[in-house]
């Protein structure tokens, strides 16, 4: 009776083991694919900038840009009520009269619009400047390895934009364009503003 009871007590663990046991997938080399932890933090350290700016640009970027970009009624509104000392970097969608294209620098060419008054100057790069993308995207200091990597990412991320715009040159002076961008709100100024998508639009 003893012997039955013991065998029934194995059977009962091996069932147990086999039941709490998860069929894992391996990948090409024979190693478990480890599902990601949903609840993980973010974590960039393995991957240099310019690999998490464009591994990052469709979702964190574009698709951020055209959901949550302010018009130039909010983007006004929000000017004005932004504190003192302090600073926001925001995406805006806007449309206007191309006022004046600074081509004096071949490396750094730039755009003027007439936004609410006020003149907005749009970098259209090849070099941009300045923080607005990385930080209206939305990336955070704590999930990077240090702070020459976080820094480095505002220069990917600027990098990446330009891959996506037209070639501006003297000709589109006068003209008008729908405008999506990244911008910092600093001190009551538009600035560092950062081209995503520009487009010419029929006269």
């Amino acid at each position: 009776m003893r012997l039955k009871q013991w065998g029934v007590a194995i059977a009962c663990c091996a069932t147990l083991l086999l039941t709490a046991c998860r069929v894992v997938d391996l990948d090409e080399n024979g190693k478990p694919i480890i599902p990601a932890d949903p609840n993980a933090k973010v974590s960039y350290e393995n991957q240099t900038p310019q690999q998490i700016a464009q591994q990052t640009w469709n979702e964190k970027v574009q698709k951020a840009a055209q959901s949550h970009a302010l018009d130039a009624a909010t983007l006004a509104s929000q000017l004005k009520s932004q504190p003192p000392g302090k600073s926001e970097s925001v995406f805006v969608r806007l449309s206007g009269k191309v006022e004046q294209v600074d081509d004096s620098s071949a490396r750094e060419k730039k755009l003027v619009l007439n936004v609410n008054g006020q003149p907005l100057t749009v970098q259209t790069g090849p070099v941009m400047r300045g923080n607005a993308i990385r930080d209206a995207a939305g990336f955070k200091f704590e999930d990077f390895t240090n702070q020459v990597q976080f820094a480095q990412l505002s220069r990917a991320c600027n990098r990446e934009a330009v891959k996506h715009l037209p070639p501006v040159d003297a000709s589109w002076a006068g003209k008008p364009v729908t405008l999506l961008a990244a911008l910092t709100l600093k001190d009551g100024q538009m600035v560092d503003a950062a081209a995503l998508i520009l487009k010419q639009e029929a006269q």
